[in-house]
């Protein structure tokens, strides 16, 4: 487990987007439960930084492809799924399993 971030750094039903050993991953706060995915969606691209996060899902801003924050799976287009990284919570540290 790597250590990304401290739960402060990541508002309440907010974001924060971090790079670590050469990822780009963005941290979700929802009540104090922390998810780690890749900041990229799988479809095109797009930067997930500016994604709505709702009812468990994080929504591309490009094209509104929903991904589960715990498996990444796509419900409506199954063919793509968001790289989702384990995450442990160490006092105030966010840690990530990268493996």
């Amino acid at each position: 487990m790597t250590p990304v971030a401290k739960i402060s750094e990541v508002p309440n039903f907010g974001k924060k987007q971090v790079s670590v050993s050469g990822r780009e991953l963005l941290l979700i706060n929802i009540k104090g439960a922390i998810y780690a995915c890749e900041n990229e969606c799988p479809h095109q691209g797009s930067p997930l930084s500016a994604a709505v996060v709702k009812d468990g899902t994080i929504s591309c801003p490009r094209h509104g492809y929903r991904f589960n924050l715990v498996d990444g799976s796509c419900s409506d287009h199954p063919e793509f799924a968001l790289k989702t990284y384990p995450v442990q919570l160490s006092g105030d540290d966010i840690l990530v399993d990268l493996d």
